[in-house]
């Protein structure tokens, strides 16, 4: 065993420790991190110095975070850990129960409720029980006619809110729901027992093994054909956990049995267009998301929707947009490209697809209005402008996808515009 060379920080001996509680809580909120990159970040801040806080932060990072998407968690554990001393005080009083009566939840940022269970993780804070609760035998009625289960504000709850526990939660909630579709009539039949419709030309062929006598008369029915689904899914910074959390939804769908789509193509787009279709084919999700994230590098990027809409009418189209392809356009709509060349890369999309339905995150705020030239462009070339931003508004996807006289918000936010 290779014996490594002791580290000595004389002015703060405890520096290293914290650095090792520091990479144990980013393990526990999702980072692989092992022994030797904390080895490697103690030598680098030896090697760096720590009087500088901006210094001490890159030196840090550059040992700890390997993927784009682990960026968010390491900023919020680092402000936690590090810039607020009371930070545990705060967060342990945060989870003490509120008994003077009911008050807002504050919503978090974005990672800090995974950041803040990976510091507290093992923290259960003591409360003393109210008086009479146990010496007397007396009993405290709660009215609880106006609470909600915890399965139901799971659904309602934002995908950006939510801790790490509560994302897997959704994500085995999410692996069991379905997007149903029902079949597109043809012109074409096919052979069928009880069919509605004689078959002339195959009674003749029949006929010709008998001698030409007409034993039986062959039916046929109308063919039907299932369409494809193609999900063309933002990852930039501003949709990264949405776009984790669909994509694992993605993944789902494109590997349910019986689920009626003929195909299930999947895209990312930010910077530049991916096909991550042959990813989610693999039934291990983790490995189809890990090697999907590996492929798309422009994740937690700049936006780029114009140019990329346009990558995909011209490579893309024709090949997955047959037979009445229904399309799904995951993105907040917030791109600084020209508007009018992004209004007529979406005219075209919308004309070669059967049904184009836009879910927009930003629809969680009731205050949503179409400020945006981005979003000024793409609205009135969608079939259906809904919300993106939760298990419940997915389950309402699930429920209209296939319905055309659906459109969402896309009337009452026109007659805003």
């Amino acid at each position: 065993m290779v014996e490594l060379p002791e580290l000595s920080l004389p002015d703060h001996p405890r520096l290293a420790q914290n650095i090792t509680h520091f990479a144990r809580a980013l393990r526990k909120a999702g980072l692989s991190i092992g022994p030797g990159r904390v080895v490697d970040a103690v030598q680098a801040v030896a090697a760096t110095g720590f009087t500088s806080r901006q210094d001490f932060y890159w030196a840090l990072h550059a040992c700890f975070v390997t993927r784009p998407e682990h960026r968010t968690i390491f900023a919020q554990v680092f402000r936690l850990y590090w810039r607020d001393p009371r930070f545990l005080e705060h967060m342990m009083a945060a989870l003490l129960p509120a008994i003077r009566g009911v008050q807002e939840e504050q919503l978090a940022k974005p990672g800090e409720k995974r950041a803040a269970e990976a510091l507290l993780d093992g923290a259960n804070p003591q409360v003393d029980p109210p008086e009479g609760s146990k010496e007397d035998g007396s009993e405290i009625e709660v009215d609880a006619t106006l609470t909600i289960s915890a399965d139901e504000r799971l659904r309602s709850l934002d995908f950006e809110q939510m801790s790490t526990d509560e994302v897997a939660r959704a994500k085995r909630i999410l692996e069991t729901l379905r997007l149903p579709v029902k079949p597109l009539p043809t012109r074409r039949h096919q052979p069928a027992v009880l069919g509605v419709r004689a078959d002339w030309r195959r009674t003749m062929r029949l006929a010709c093994g008998t001698g030409g006598e007409l034993r039986t008369i062959a039916r046929s029915k109308p063919r039907q054909r299932w369409p494809n689904l193609v999900v063309l899914c933002d990852i930039s910074g501003s949709m990264s956990q949405y776009s984790r959390i669909v994509l694992h939804f993605l993944h789902a769908v494109s590997n349910a049995k019986g689920a009626g789509w003929a195909r299930v193509h999947g895209f990312t787009f930010g910077t530049r267009l991916t096909n991550v279709t042959r990813h989610l084919a693999t039934r291990d999700v983790d490995a189809a998301l890990a090697a999907a994230g590996a492929e798309a590098q422009d994740w937690e990027g700049g936006t780029r929707i114009g140019d990329c809409l346009h990558d995909f009418n011209r490579d893309w189209s024709r090949r997955v947009m047959g037979a009445g392809a229904v399309v799904l356009l995951i993105t907040d709509g917030l791109d600084r490209g020209d508007p009018e060349a992004l209004g007529r890369e979406m005219q075209r999309l919308q004309l070669s697809s059967r049904r184009l339905i836009w879910l927009n995150p930003l629809l969680r705020w009731g205050e949503f209005a179409a400020k945006a030239q981005g979003i000024r462009a793409m609205l009135p070339h969608v079939d259906s402008f809904r919300a993106g931003h939760s298990i419940a508004s997915l389950e309402d996807l699930a429920r209209v996808i296939t319905d055309e006289r659906d459109s969402g918000e896309k009337a009452r936010l026109l007659a805003q515009v």
